[in-house]
């Protein structure tokens, strides 16, 4: 029965259609008669990927359209630059973009500014050269390198997580003082201790291994390295922030009272994030050693630490694509700017585009993108809302 014929039903007078209702009549549908196509709720959409398992769904789901066509252009990218735009330019941005979408997690989707990010990248740098192979074989333990590798990651993720231990229960300025304090510490540290750092000289001759015949040091073979690991952590990022601690780290940025009162441990879920956070700027610290070839005190100073948040802010903190956006700009700018200013000028360029953004578009190059595709399509007048004349 639709729904106007119960209407028309209930609106009969008695001993008609009412009456027979009323008295459980044959008007009277029953509850088990009644038609399913009536029922409200929206029916489910087939899936957009048949049948596949459902973890494997969970990480296609932030697959689109535009990822595929970024694919494309990134695979072709090196087989038509040359060495330089495919070393210098492409590998570089890349790994710089990785350690800014470590900050880009942190502060995008956990609220915490942290600015000893390439610190922690800068420590598993250091591992690399004291457990691995380098030109000081006095200091170095020469291990092989996907040992070395791995006790890097391993002991940066933790020294990340000490620093989240303890900068989590500061809020605001104070969580950025203390980071930059832990980060200060850790430049002087290894730049006064010879014993371990190998002081203000560093170490040099950490070049990237050769895999199954495959000279990692070349620019291609590289930079495809550097791509692999660079969309492995965009797609983690980006998987992490729809699972459950993702989302309840979402709600702790917002509002960890809250949070706090529906059970949820505040600090754990923080400490937990700059885990996460430190991993990625760990990969991002190997990537960039074997890069430069070698460490020293200079790649862990301040500027290098203010320099991963110029990258974040500028692509978006909002975005983990804008990490790698704001990358690549960061690199375009310290290569080509010294063609129109000194090279003593350049953080002058680099401080005025960073003011510029922070005015003009707090979200990055994407919330300034996005606005204008936003007045673009409100100029538009096929686009426009129609005005009905009135009489």
């Amino acid at each position: 029965m639709s729904a106007a014929q119960w209407r028309r039903a209930m609106k009969s007078p008695a001993g008609s259609g009412a009456g027979s209702i009323a008295r459980g009549g044959a008007a009277a549908p029953r509850l088990a008669e009644l038609p399913r196509t009536t029922s409200t709720r929206p029916v489910a959409a087939p899936s957009q990927h048949g049948e596949l398992p459902r973890w494997l769904r969970g990480w296609l789901r932030p697959v689109g359209w535009r990822h595929v066509l970024a694919a494309l252009l990134l695979l072709v990218y090196p087989f038509v630059a040359t060495p330089f735009f495919t070393f210098q330019i492409g590998a570089q941005s890349l790994a710089l973009g990785l350690i800014a979408l470590s900050l880009t997690f942190l502060g995008g989707y956990g609220g915490m500014v942290s600015l000893a990010q390439m610190t922690v990248a800068g420590f598993a740098a250091y591992l690399v050269a004291i457990v691995g192979s380098s030109s000081n074989t006095a200091i170095s333990l020469g291990w092989p390198w996907w040992l070395a590798v791995i006790a890097a990651l391993a002991l940066a993720t933790v020294f990340a997580a000490a620093i989240g231990w303890l900068s989590v229960r500061t809020e605001g300025i104070y969580t950025i003082m203390i980071t930059l304090a832990v980060g200060v510490a850790f430049f002087y540290l290894a730049q006064q201790n010879y014993t371990l750092f190998n002081g203000f000289q560093g170490f040099s001759k950490l070049a990237a291994p050769t895999v199954f015949g495959l000279d990692l040091r070349e620019p291609v073979p590289f930079y495809f390295l550097v791509l692999a690991c660079s969309a492995a952590g965009y797609f983690f990022i980006k998987h992490l922030i729809r699972t459950p601690f993702g989302i309840a780290l979402q709600g702790i940025r917002d509002n960890p009272r809250r949070m706090q009162a529906l059970g949820y441990h505040v600090t754990a879920h923080r400490v937990a994030a700059y885990a996460v956070s430190g991993f990625l700027a760990a990969v991002g610290g190997v990537l960039m050693v074997w890069y430069n070839g070698r460490i020293s005190p200079g790649t862990i100073g301040i500027g290098a630490m203010i320099n991963i948040l110029i990258i974040a802010v500028l692509g978006g903190m909002k975005h983990p694509i804008g990490a790698f956006i704001g990358a690549v700009v960061f690199v375009l700018l310290q290569n080509f700017a010294i063609d129109l200013v000194d090279r003593e000028r350049f953080n002058l360029v680099i401080g005025g585009v960073f003011l510029a953004i922070v005015l003009f578009s707090p979200d990055g190059l994407l919330g300034l993108w996005r606005r204008l595709r936003h007045r673009a399509g409100a100029s538009s007048p096929s686009r426009g809302t129609r005005r009905i004349p009135q009489r």
